[in-house]
């Protein structure tokens, strides 16, 4: 019998060595994926979970929709509280895990694991995930890929060196409505004509980003606080505010979008301007209001980018809107805003709808009022069409099932290590251009690790 589990264990991680080395655009048959013996297959994949907070305990809780993805190991310093939880957790959904304080002794004591998921605060992204690589891992970093570019470049080294998959955690790269709108508007069918204008925002409100506490009676002890880092219980829990640990809410929150808005616009910015401070929150270091303008330049020409982030009122939340001379895109992750919008001048949509890259819009939206007076300057209103793509499932989700497949062998990651270094030096610059109170220019080379 332990003949036969050994047996098991060489062929499945014998089976997905050789499917991610094949490389990423590898498509393996479903007939191969699925020939398994006994209760395992070989494609099965062990984890472990690094960082067991709120964002640790959010990809676990997509992971656990993820068949043939079983949790061998939780780490985290937070022992009474955040381990804790999280192991007992996920020991009633069956997952047997072992759970650890140090990563490196997760490490070296785990031997049946393939990949780590990174869910630490970003000054220790770096550390961790080229320990993981080294240690012949893969890994699923949550984004920001780090807090310096210092950091970022180490990753992106060890996952070359190593030859180890590294996704970072910018979600909405895997996102089918997002992948349907670049590959079908942006793309294929050129909806939106040239795009001039990109803006965006993430509003939250003041109830949303007052300071988080903790259990009173489950404080960390100081020697642990200090050893990694922190000077306090409060600092521990509120790092993304502090230099030296997180970049704020234009890191935290912007990063997402700013993220898409090189994708879409397929180029990386050549300046960027910023205005931002600490308006509202004090005792902070980092700005809780900031406005950034972005300048690309693409092959169809030039593009200016806006993006603001505000910590006091979630006026329309968060969006990404691309506009053309020929109609807008405006998305969000959230399902709730998802619509193109055709310029009256722009050529016909019908074929676009038959072809099922959008929603025909409701017939009274197509009945204007010609009795309306309008101003020699305002446009005549745009019709709205819908993005005809749903997204059912959690929102990181999709991009942990990316990550998995490329594993496997069978997808290329959507968000590799050299894409999330790219939006690391869009996203980090922001912050220098507020300091620097000026325009900041970007040179090509910066964009490589």
């Amino acid at each position: 019998m332990s003949n036969q589990r050994a047996n098991s264990k060489i062929d499945r991680r014998s089976f997905l060595h050789s499917a991610a080395a094949a490389g990423a655009g590898l498509v393996l048959s479903p007939m191969v994926v699925g020939q398994a013996g006994g209760g395992t297959k070989p494609d099965d994949i062990n984890i472990a979970l690094l960082g067991c907070g709120e964002q640790g305990q959010v990809l676990m809780s997509a992971c656990r929709n993820i068949p043939g993805v079983r949790f061998k190991a939780v780490c985290d310093i937070w022992t009474a509280y955040n381990q804790r939880r999280v192991s007992n957790l996920l020991g009633k959904y069956g997952h047997v895990n072992n759970a650890y304080v140090d990563y490196q002794e997760m490490l070296d004591k785990e031997k049946d694991i393939d990949a780590v998921i990174v869910a630490t605060p970003d000054f220790w992204h770096a550390d961790h995930a080229v320990a993981c690589l080294k240690a012949g891992l893969h890994v699923y970093c949550e984004k920001e890929m780090s807090n310096t570019l210092a950091g970022a470049r180490r990753m992106v080294q060890a996952a070359k060196e190593t030859g180890k998959l590294l996704q970072i955690g910018h979600q909405r790269r895997s996102n089918p409505r997002y992948i349907h709108c670049y590959e079908k508007f942006i793309k294929g069918a050129k909806l939106l004509g040239r795009i001039t204008t990109v803006n965006g925002q993430w509003n939250r409100s003041k109830a949303a980003c007052e300071d988080l506490g903790w259990p009173k009676k489950f404080p960390l002890e100081p020697a642990i606080l200090e050893k990694y880092g922190f000077k306090s219980m409060e600092q521990f829990r509120n790092w993304r505010w502090y230099k030296g640990m997180g970049g704020g809410p234009i890191v935290d929150l912007g990063s997402h979008q700013i993220d898409i808005y090189s994708w879409f616009l397929g180029a990386n910015p050549k300046s960027v301007m910023a205005s931002g401070g600490i308006d509202y929150w004090k005792g902070h270091e980092w700005y809780d209001t900031v406005m950034v303008l972005y300048e690309y330049e693409t092959k169809e020409g030039a593009v200016r980018a806006f993006y603001q982030t505000i910590t006091t009122n979630s006026s329309q939340g968060y969006f990404e809107s691309f506009m053309g001379d020929e109609g807008t895109l405006a998305i969000s992750e959230s399902s709730a805003r998802g619509s193109v919008y055709r310029e009256p001048a722009a050529p016909d949509w019908d074929k676009w709808v038959k072809m099922g890259y959008i929603s025909e819009p409701p017939k009274e939206e197509e009945e204007a009022d010609t009795d309306a007076v309008l101003d020699v300057r305002e446009s005549v209103p745009v019709s709205e069409y819908k993005i005809p793509v749903t997204m059912d499932k959690k929102y990181h989700q999709p991009h942990l099932e990316n990550f998995f497949d490329a594993v496997r062998g069978k997808a290329k990651l959507t968000c590799p290590a050299e894409a999330g270094y790219e939006t690391a030096v869009t996203v980090l610059k922001v912050n220098e251009a507020v300091e620097a109170a000026r325009k900041l220019d970007f040179k090509p080379e910066e964009f490589k690790a």
